[in-house]
């Protein structure tokens, strides 16, 4: 799938570059068993860059919390509600927007997948979708049965969000942890990883390039 590259972006990062400081990386898991990896994704990624994460409700029935790094930053839902309570608090799906470079989503469920190409956001993963600004980069990787990525309303939803201009993380072929073998296992946590990092480092080495020209 083609990603829009606008000017703001360079300018982005041209600025993460100036700062000399680390990439932000929103990690981001929703409700699939895939989400048992989630742990090592968080540590590929914050051996590189500054991380914080968001889990919805359904997703931390997969993830084992001693799997992540003991500094590690995960929010919930209930961390959406709890930390505001009157007019000029900080509103977290709008300051982890702000906050962030870009986002993972890793992995997108059948349901969530659904929900941002619908543009539902009844939970904190969903509002901060709702609310970014894709001027910054948003990566998916899909994780779900075959037989619901095949259904036809994976593609109108796979087609509503690249028109949006999220990036896909195709899932692969393997045995599926419900015991089919076919398409739809999200991608290992390492290409997870280089994707983005490879696309982040050239999109650096692109706006030093037009620095100096």
């Amino acid at each position: 799938m083609a990603y829009p590259e606008p000017a703001s972006v360079e300018r982005e990062v041209m600025q993460v570059n100036n700062a000399q400081r680390k990439p932000r990386i929103l990690l981001a898991a929703s409700g699939s068993v895939a989400s048992i990896k989630f742990g090592n994704l968080y540590r590929s990624f914050s051996e590189w860059a500054d991380v914080k994460a968001v889990a919805t409700r359904a997703a931390l029935h997969f993830i084992d919390r001693e799997s992540l790094p003991k500094d590690a930053v995960l929010y919930t839902d209930e961390d959406e509600w709890t930390g505001w309570n009157k007019i000029g608090d900080s509103v977290l799906h709008i300051e982890l927007r702000r906050w962030a470079d870009i986002m993972v989503i890793a992995p997108l469920s059948a349901n969530t997948l659904g929900k941002i190409a619908g543009g539902l956001c009844d939970n904190l993963l969903t509002c901060v979708v709702r609310a970014w600004d894709y001027n910054k980069p948003l990566f998916v990787a899909p994780a779900m049965n075959t037989y619901m990525w095949t259904n036809p309303f994976t593609e109108r939803h796979l087609i509503a969000i690249d028109e949006l201009g999220i990036t896909l993380i195709p899932p692969v072929t393997k045995r599926l942890a419900c015991g089919d073998y076919g398409n739809g296992a999200m991608a290992e946590p390492s290409l997870i990883f280089s994707t983005v990092r490879l696309f982040y480092e050239s999109r650096m080495q692109q706006s030093a390039r037009n620095g100096d020209s």
